[in-house]
C-alpha cells in the first residue's frame, strides 16, 4: 500500500452498538460514541485492536464523546489495554467531551497507559481538535 492510498476501513454498523466510525479525509478514523455499555465496548476493543494490528503509519484519529457523560471502570480498563498497545504509539487520537467526569476518566487512561501509547489530546471544541491533530505528524518521531 502507498503512502498516499487510504487503508479499508473493515467496519459496519452493528443493531445494538453504541458507536459508529468513518475514515477521515487523511486516512485516520473517526468515532462517533453514543453509548458505551459491555457489548459497545467489546466490539470496540476487538475493531480497534484488529486495526493495530496492521498499523503501518502515523495516523489521526478523532474520538467524539460528546454524548457520553460519564465512563465505566470497564471502559477506562479496556481503553489502557488498547493504548497499551506497541502499535499506538503511531496514532495522534484527539477526544472530544462535553463533562468534566469524561475528561477526568480519559486523564485517567492516560496516566495509566503504558509510555508510549497514543499521544492523546482532550478537547471541548471539535476546531480546536482538529487543529492539534492536523500538526505535522513528523513530531510523533
Amino acid at each position: 500500500m502507498s503512502e498516499t492510498e487510504i487503508k479499508p476501513l473493515k467496519w459496519e454498523p452493528v443493531p445494538g452498538i453504541g458507536y459508529t466510525v468513518v475514515r477521515r479525509p487523511d486516512g485516520g478514523m473517526h468515532y462517533t460514541f453514543t453509548d458505551v455499555s459491555r457489548p459497545t465496548l467489546l466490539h470496540w476493543r476487538e475493531f480497534a485492536l484488529n486495526h493495530l494490528y496492521d498499523s503501518d503509519r502515523l495516523t489521526r484519529n478523532l474520538y467524539d464523546l460528546r454524548q457520553i457523560k460519564s465512563i465505566p471502570k470497564e471502559a477506562i480498563q479496556i481503553a489502557v489495554e488498547a493504548n497499551s498497545d506497541p502499535a499506538a504509539r503511531n496514532i495522534r487520537l484527539a477526544v472530544l467531551v462535553s463533562s468534566e467526569a469524561v475528561k477526568a476518566a480519559l486523564e485517567e487512561i492516560i496516566a495509566l497507559s503504558a509510555p508510549g501509547g497514543a499521544e492523546i489530546g482532550i478537547f471541548m471544541q471539535e476546531d480546536k481538535a482538529e487543529a492539534w491533530l492536523n500538526r505535522p505528524l513528523i513530531t510523533m518521531i
